[in-house]
């Protein structure tokens, strides 16, 4: 009579492994460094920010008869400096943003950039001012390449 075989062989074993091996190294970068990842969502979540804190602005600098070429605007404690109505630049729109935590930006006149990019320029939200006949514009400078 023969005996029956219980269990895996040997090659068997040794293909499951390969095959594990296989998938391991294909999907770990993947999950190795995800900050850029978090970074660019976080900076689009800003861009989305600015529009709205400067929409809200507007409104208020409409409200107060206030929406001419120049002037200034008081919101919760910050004087606001105004173009069309508008922030005139991105520090007054920062100023009424909650950028939390603050130390992860940096907010300079021409957009805010997040502060642990790997080169700053490569992961920032420009601001352009209206002007008499277009609205604000906000643009996302996303460079991959450079470290988001």
């Amino acid at each position: 009579m023969k005996a029956m075989q219980k269990g895996f062989t040997l090659i068997e074993l040794i293909v499951v492994i390969v095959i594990l091996g296989i998938l391991a190294a294909t999907a770990l970068p993947k999950f190795v460094d995800l900050s850029g990842d978090a970074r660019r969502s976080v900076m689009k979540g800003v861009s989305g920010s600015m529009a709205s804190a400067n929409s809200m602005i507007y409104a208020k600098a409409q409200a107060a008869n206030a929406a001419g070429a120049t002037g200034t605007l008081t919101i919760a404690g910050n004087t606001i400096n105004l173009v069309y109505g508008f922030a005139k630049d991105a520090t007054d729109l920062a100023s009424v943003m909650d950028l939390n935590p603050i130390s992860d930006f940096t907010v300079t006149a021409a957009g805010i950039a997040h502060a642990n990019a790997t080169t700053a320029s490569a992961c920032i939200v420009t601001y352009t001012a209206a002007s008499a006949t277009t609205p604000p514009v906000y643009t996302f400078v996303d460079s991959t390449l450079s470290g988001c």
